[in-house]
């Protein structure tokens, strides 16, 4: 006997359909463009030299300065939440959505993640238990995502193995052209 139509579109029990999941994802769809927020400082004490009395600001991350022409804030540095948009430097635009289980992410999408800017954070002795706890080897990059995921969600949150969304997307240059 072969099931009905009803049966082969519905998912086992909890799991989202992924093709109707992705159309609701929060973060947007392809084609949508996201932009980065970024924090900011105000320089202290400095003024630019062409006469307009405007105040100077750089990004924190690489101390550039901004396009800001003034600075409302009573604080001397704006957190990335706060951030204009006419201050965002980087626009993204959505070029893939889906849903997928945590613990499904693959290598490449693990390096994607950045871990390699948190690689030296992990002692050799907890990426050995966690490769180990995960079944693979020490080299993957399996095993320092998942450090990483529980690290920023909580001691066993890896083990929940959650649906996560998977938003993919390629940087545009500033003029909104792909970069």
């Amino acid at each position: 006997r072969t099931p009905g139509l009803a049966a082969c579109l519905t998912p086992p029990v909890g799991a989202p359909r992924p093709r109707v999941a992705a159309e609701l994802c929060p973060y947007g769809q392809p084609g949508d463009q996201l932009w980065v927020r970024e924090a900011i400082r105000l320089v202290p004490d400095q003024e630019p030299d062409d006469g307009t009395g405007r105040v100077l600001s750089v990004y924190a991350a690489d101390g550039e300065l901004t396009a800001a022409d003034a600075w409302p804030w009573k604080r001397s540095y704006l957190p990335p939440m706060h951030c204009p948009r006419g201050l965002s430097r980087i626009t993204l635009e959505i070029t893939g959505v889906r849903v997928e289980r945590l613990q499904d992410i693959s290598e490449a999408d693990c390096w994607a993640e950045g871990i390699e800017e948190v690689m030296h954070d992990f002692d050799d002795d907890s990426q050995a238990d966690m490769a180990n706890r995960l079944g693979c080897c020490i080299e993957d990059a399996k095993p320092l995502y998942a450090q990483l995921w529980e690290q920023i969600n909580g001691i066993g949150s890896w083990d929940v193995n959650p649906w996560v969304w998977v938003v993919e997307f390629r940087r545009l240059a500033s003029g909104g052209a792909a970069a």
